[in-house]
């Protein structure tokens, strides 16, 4: 019998961008695809092609293992509930127990035991809860999105200044796609043992470098202006930026210098076996959004 697949968070983009790819894979069929969401009427796409949705809500924990019943392997989208992620991917993993769930997949991040960006505990934490699970598992420790630049690129290239706390530090930028691409071949044809995988762009990138591409495909000037953390932190609130925010963006700022999301490894490119898209290319077919 065919393994029964559950993607939660499935109405957010990584989690339909899994889904998308898993329905082109050869040998997994619609029917033994499951879409999860808080609200199941986000799902109503997914449905009509044949894929089963179900109701999961990490905070509702007693209804995760009925959301779960008779899957073999289930993905766990982190959630973006910063500070309160670890309850709720722990009550995932006991959901998944309680279910019968034979394999878990993980959406982590780069080195979360040592790196300074201020949520990498709670995937420390979530990785433990799987680990401990006596589960086999996949856990995919993915690198920084490219859609990511979209936060503050554009607002750099309309006043021509990038304000940098990074210094020359670099970040394996990836497009969200292949990060999706490669999930969901391991997902159709996990490995046979427990694996952690680094899903990274192939090149490290310093802002100097990105705002030479930016100014190459835009024609806008750009300048890269280094200021200190504090000084970024005062910038970010004088900009309006919800103070919530701000200490975790500089926690960033504090992880790309220290080297924490310069991590370049093949996992990528082979679980999806098909070139990575660069970061130049990114850019110039997403030039109207810059």
């Amino acid at each position: 019998m065919m393994s029964k697949i559950l993607v939660t968070g499935a109405s957010g983009k990584l989690g339909t961008l899994v889904i998308r790819h898993l329905l082109k894979t050869e040998n997994v069929a619609p029917g033994n695809i499951v879409a999860a969401s808080r609200d199941p009427a986000k799902l109503a796409a997914l449905q009509s092609e044949g894929v089963e949705t179900r109701r999961a809500d990490f905070t509702d924990p007693g209804s995760l293992s009925e959301a779960f019943k008779g899957i073999d392997r289930l993905l766990i989208i982190s959630t973006d509930a910063i500070g309160s992620r670890v309850p709720q991917h722990e009550a995932a993993v006991a959901g998944a127990i309680k279910a019968g769930v034979t394999r878990l997949f993980y959406t982590s991040m780069f080195s979360p035991e040592t790196s300074k960006v201020s949520f990498a505990p709670e995937h420390q934490a979530s990785e433990a809860a799987i680990k401990a699970s006596g589960l086999a598992y996949s856990i995919f420790r993915n690198g920084w999105y490219m859609e990511n630049l979209f936060n503050g690129l554009p607002a750099a290239l309309a006043s021509g200044n990038w304000y940098n706390a990074a210094g020359e530090g670099g970040t394996s930028y990836i497009a969200r796609d292949d990060i999706a691409r490669a999930m969901a071949a391991e997902l159709a044809n996990p490995a046979d043992q427990s694996t952690i995988y680094t899903l990274s762009g192939g090149h490290a990138y310093s802002k100097a470098e990105i705002a030479a591409l930016a100014r190459t495909i835009t024609g806008k000037p750009l300048a890269v202006v280094d200021v200190t953390e504090e000084q970024l932190a005062g910038g970010l609130k004088a900009a309006g930026i919800p103070e919530a925010f701000i200490p975790v963006i500089v926690s960033v700022e504090a992880a790309t210098r220290a080297g924490n999301l310069a991590t370049v490894t093949p996992d990528a490119e082979k679980l999806a076996r098909t070139p990575l898209q660069s970061l130049k290319d990114f850019l110039e077919a997403n030039k109207a959004a810059l």
